[in-house]
C-alpha cells in the first residue's frame, strides 16, 4: 500500500523503514529535511493515491492536534489519518469528530515497541470503525510481530487503542518497579554473590520472565551497580492517565498508582516529604536525624 507517515523520530523513522521492507510505498514527513521524503504535509499529500492513508507519530498534545488539523484542510472524502502517537483517548473522539467534517476517516493506534519494533516488530493496538481499521490494515500486518499476536483492534470507538495502549503502560510501571525494588534488595543484602547472574538465572523456567526482565539483567550485566545511571525516572503520562481513570471509575489500582509516585520521589534529591517523617520519628522517639551537609 502508499501511506504518508507524518513524524520520522526514533519510532516513526524506523516504522518506515519496517514499511518499506515489507514492500510498501512510505512517503515521509519531518520537520528535520536530513529525514524528510518531501519538504510540506501538503507535498506528501499529492503524492499519495487516492483514497490517502497519512499516519501520524509526532508528540502527544498540541503537535499531534495541530497536525490533524493541518491535514483536515488537505485530505478529502475516502481519506484516511491514523493517529499513532501517544495521545490521551479522550482526544481521539475530538480528532475524529473533527476529520469527519471533511468526511475522513480516523483510527487511533497505540503503538509499543520502541527503538527495539524495527527488529522485532511492533505491538499495535487500535480503535475505529471496521472498514477504517481495514483501510490500514497492510501497514498493521506489515508493523506487527510475526505470529499470531501483537495485534488488536480493541474496539470500533475512537480512543480504544490509546485506551488499551494506556492501561498496557500502566501496568508495565508495576512491572518495572517490581524487578527494580528486588534489585535494590538484593544489592543492599550482603549474601548473594552476584546479582545479575541471579536476574540472567531469572530468564528461562521462572513465573516472572519478560521481556523487561530481560532489558534489566543486559543493563545491570554491563553497569553491575548502575553507577552511571542517575535515579531520575520521568513519566510519559499514560501512568497518570492511568490512575485518573481508575479514580473516575472506581477501580483500585494500588500497585500501579505507586509505581507512579514512586517515579515523582525519584525526582526528589531531598525528599521534603521524608523531612517532616524524620522530624515526627525524632519528637516522638527521639530518634536520630541527618542534618543538612
Amino acid at each position: 500500500m502508499d501511506i504518508g507517515l507524518v513524524g520520522l523520530g526514533k519510532m516513526g523513522g524506523n516504522m518506515r523503514t519496517r514499511l518499506r521492507n515489507a514492500g510498501h510505498t512510505v512517503v515521509g514527513y519531518d520537520m528535520n529535511p536530513d529525514v524528510a521524503d518531501v519538504a510540506s504535509l501538503q507535498e506528501m499529500v499529492e503524492k499519495l493515491p487516492a483514497p490517502k492513508v497519512v499516519w501520524v507519530m509526532v508528540p502527544a498534545g498540541d503537535p499531534t492536534r495541530d497536525t490533524i488539523k493541518q491535514l483536515r484542510d488537505l485530505l478529502g472524502e475516502g481519506d484516511l489519518v491514523v493517529d499513532g502517537g501517544n495521545s490521551k483517548w479522550t482526544d481521539d473522539q475530538i480528532n475524529a469528530d473533527l476529520l469527519a467534517q471533511r468526511k475522513v476517516g480516523f483510527v487511533d493506534c497505540g503503538v509499543s515497541g520502541g527503538v527495539w519494533g524495527l527488529e522485532n516488530g511492533y505491538a499495535l493496538m487500535c480503535g475505529g470503525s471496521d472498514a477504517d481499521v481495514a483501510k490500514v490494515q497492510p501497514a498493521f500486518d506489515a508493523l506487527k510481530p510475526p505470529g499470531e499476536f501483537g495485534f488488536v483492534h480493541a474496539g470500533k470507538r475512537p480512543g480504544a487503542g490509546h485506551y488499551a495502549k494506556m492501561v498496557h503502560n500502566g501496568i508495565e510501571y508495576a512491572i518495572m518497579q517490581a524487578y527494580a525494588e528486588g534489585w535494590e534488595l538484593l544489592e543492599a543484602v550482603d549474601l548473594v554473590d552476584s546479582v545479575p547472574e541471579t536476574f540472567n538465572s531469572w530468564r528461562e523456567g521462572t513465573v516472572i520472565r519478560s521481556w523487561l526482565l530481560d532489558l534489566l539483567t543486559d543493563a545491570i550485566t554491563k553497569d553491575p551497580h548502575l553507577d552511571k545511571i542517575r535515579g531520575w525516572a520521568e513519566d510519559s503520562g499514560e501512568g497518570r492517565w492511568t490512575v485518573q481513570s481508575a479514580i473516575d471509575n472506581a477501580v483500585p489500582m494500588p500497585a500501579i498508582t505507586a509505581a507512579l509516585f514512586a517515579r515523582f520521589v525519584s525526582r526528589q534529591d531531598d525528599s521534603p516529604a521524608m523531612k517532616a517523617i524524620a522530624a515526627m520519628r525524632n519528637e516522638f522517639g527521639g530518634h536520630a536525624v541527618k542534618s543538612e551537609g
